[in-house]
This record gives structure tokens, sequence and C-alpha cells, in this order.
């Protein structure tokens, strides 16, 4: 499974609060970024979860 988090973004680190092991705010950027290429497998239904519940709908899963 890979992540993208669009442009669509608004920082509200929803993601980062649900699965800080894979969702990192980046205050440069002003948006939440991936710390992985392949989300690992321990990770994935959080990280189905987060995109989600995601209210601006910018995590985009690639399975």
């Amino acid at each position: 499974m890979k992540v993208i988090i669009t442009k669509q973004c608004m920082g509200d680190r929803n993601c980062n609060n649900l699965c800080p092991e894979v969702f990192e705010y980046d205050e440069d950027q002003l948006k939440s970024i991936v710390k992985f290429d392949e989300i690992p497998n321990e990770y994935k239904d959080l990280v189905r979860q987060a995109a989600a519940e995601c209210g601006a709908d910018a995590i985009e899963l690639e399975e």
C-alpha cells in the first residue's frame, strides 16, 4: 500500500494523531506527510481509517 497526501490537506493533523507512526506534520509545507514509501502491514488498517476520517479527503490510497 502506498499513501499520497494531496494538496487538499488542511493540516488539521487528525491523521497524525491517529497514526503518528506513519503520518508526520511538516511545518514548512503546513500539511501532513507520509514517513514510508510502502506502508508496513501493521499500520494498514489505521491508515485506511485515517483516509476514511480525513475531512478534506486529502489521503489517497494505492492498494
